[in-house]
């Protein structure tokens, strides 16, 4: 993984005693908080409901094992012992003090780490999917880019003040694992007719009040091209999108105003303007240089047939669930890579323990190498696990109350924080998601489910996903009570769509009866052990609004 050098040392070293001296001006009141909220939020502090919420960057998702017991001793020290791991790959501290925040700032800076960019109008953190670097049907890795996105886009003068946030996403297999067409920007690695490696770039994709699923802007862009065509598609956005709507400044209304064929012809033009000047160039030393940092670890030569692994399939039907769910192929012969959700029956989606991060951290020095990846789904995963070692494995997440072996199906939810946390909400996503979890508690009954996504939001800016969920849940208010709008046919993958809206909202008590009713449904019409998107999409909405509606 990518290791800071002096200048980055030196940046995020000045940021926090710049901020510890604006944190004593506020305290001593030579700040107004009108002054200070704009200084704070540059280094991710946040107000919410009850307390100050600080959002950390974890970069493409990855953390070594000292950064996660890092993070882990900033929950035990200066918060309520738990972390919340986001859609965003970053995590979020619900309880810091505004005093103690720049000791955790020079906590984070220690072991290379930092809050920067993970608010304001800028471009945030780039986010990967989790399996990259050791993914089977990988193309190529693609950490080194989102790493020099990172370098390229951080502290960037001219987009540090966007006409809103901006979002860019990166994968390197033509499986979609991060959820590309539903950010400002989705890279996608991927061979063009002559075997080059280069991206097709997809723009004006999101989600909140007015959700797209962006289109492709450009089929294939050599690799070399990306700064400058990053730059140029910034750079038009920068220009032309809105400022004076808040809710109509995402990139997304932009493309859709201008059209796909419009911007893409503006970006271009742009590019070349920025090529010809050679003003924003990717040296192939630099890449090269980049790359360097994420080279393979030293893999030991294994047989792709290990006999304890499966020995310990049959010997465990339990162990053989959690391999079905938890456990992928690796690129490496003899290795795997493992999902730990963050969903235990009753848990809060994406919180772990200040206890658990400590254990995990010493489950990925002692079974990979000392690594660490989040997920956007708000789970962890170790990237390098000899297969031999899966079943010591599961055995030590049981006992941490993480050995669910629920990847992918009913339980495994997105949710926000909600108004638990969260002064944007309208309602409650946690209890929700509680009751649902709880209500298909039976692991059983979630394999035969199979695999199902569930994504909730508790308000329209849809930070938990709730759109692209198979089954999608929105928590509105009506006239100060939480309702809950449902709809179906969501997917975040390369075959991205939005999902459709079911019927009339349902209130709190209800949702889980209302899920339990759908899915009921699916399993009466499914064939053939057809997953619930495909059999949705085979019969669409009418047949689970007529059952859900019919009963209410």
């Amino acid at each position: 993984m990518y290791r800071y050098d002096d200048y980055d040392r030196q940046i995020v070293a000045e940021r926090v005693e710049q901020y510890r001296d604006q944190v004593r001006r506020r305290i001593s009141g030579e700040l107004s908080e009108d002054e200070f909220r704009p200084l704070r939020l540059m280094n991710g502090l946040y107000l919410q409901l009850h307390a100050y919420m600080l959002r950390i960057a974890i970069p493409y998702g990855t953390l070594s094992s000292a950064q996660l017991r890092r993070l882990a001793e900033i929950g035990r020290r200066w918060d309520r012992g738990y972390g919340h791991f986001t859609t965003r790959q970053n995590i979020q501290f619900n309880w810091p003090r505004l005093a103690d925040s720049p000791d955790i700032l020079q906590a984070l800076a220690d072991v290379e780490m930092h809050a920067i960019q993970t608010s304001g109008n800028c471009i945030r953190n780039t986010t990967a999917d989790q399996f990259a670097g050791v993914a089977l049907d990988e193309i190529e890795d693609p950490r080194p880019w989102c790493e020099i996105i990172r370098q390229w886009s951080t502290f960037h003068p001219e987009f540090t003040f966007l006409p809103r946030k901006f979002k860019i996403a990166v994968t390197g297999s033509a499986h979609d694992r991060a959820a590309l067409r539903v950010h400002d920007i989705g890279l996608a690695l991927k061979r063009n007719a002559q075997g080059e490696v280069g991206f097709e770039v997809m723009i004006g994709g999101g989600q909140g009040r007015t959700p797209m699923l962006a289109p492709t802007i450009r089929e294939f862009l050599p690799k070399a091209d990306l700064l400058p065509y990053l730059e140029a598609a910034l750079r038009v956005y920068n220009r032309a999108g809105r400022r004076d709507n808040i809710y109509k400044a995402r990139i997304k209304i932009l493309v859709g105003a201008l059209g796909a064929a419009e911007y893409a012809r503006q970006t271009e033009e742009e590019f070349q303007r920025i090529k010809a000047e050679g003003s924003v160039e990717l040296l192939p030393a630099e890449i090269e240089r980049i790359h360097a940092f994420f080279a393979p670890p030293p893999y030991e030569t294994l047989s792709a047939d290990v006999p304890e692994f499966v020995a310990a399939k049959l010997d465990d039907r339990r162990f053989a669930r959690w391999a079905r769910t938890n456990v992928s192929p690796h690129k490496q012969p003899g290795y795997a890579i493992v999902t730990i959700t963050l969903k235990p029956v009753g848990g809060v989606p994406g919180d772990a323990t200040s206890d658990q991060m400590d254990a995990i951290a010493d489950l990925a020095d002692r079974y990979g190498f000392g690594e660490i990846r989040v997920t956007h789904d708000q789970n962890l995963v170790l990237p390098d696990v000899k297969q031999s070692n899966l079943s010591a494995l599961w055995a030590a997440l049981k006992a941490l109350n993480l050995g669910e072996a629920n990847a992918g199906l009913v339980s495994d939810m997105i949710a926000c924080p909600g108004l638990d946390y969260c002064n944007l909400a309208n309602a409650r996503s946690i209890p929700v998601a509680q009751a649902i979890s709880r209500r298909f508690a039976d692991l059983e009954r979630q394999h035969e489910i199979g695999e199902l996504r569930i994504k909730m939001s508790g308000c329209i800016n849809a930070c938990g996903h709730h759109h692209v969920g198979h089954i999608g849940i929105l928590g509105v208010d009506k006239n100060g009570e939480e309702f809950y709008q449902i709809t179906l046919g969501g997917s975040a993958d390369e075959k991205a769509s939005l999902g459709k809206i079911l019927g009339p909202s349902v209130p709190r008590e209800q949702v889980a009866d209302a899920v339990e009713t759908i899915i009921d449904t699916y399993l009466g019409l499914r064939k053939d052990g057809e997953k619930f998107l495909d059999t949705y999409r085979r019969v669409g909405i009418a047949p689970f609004k007529e059952k859900l509606y019919a009963t209410a």
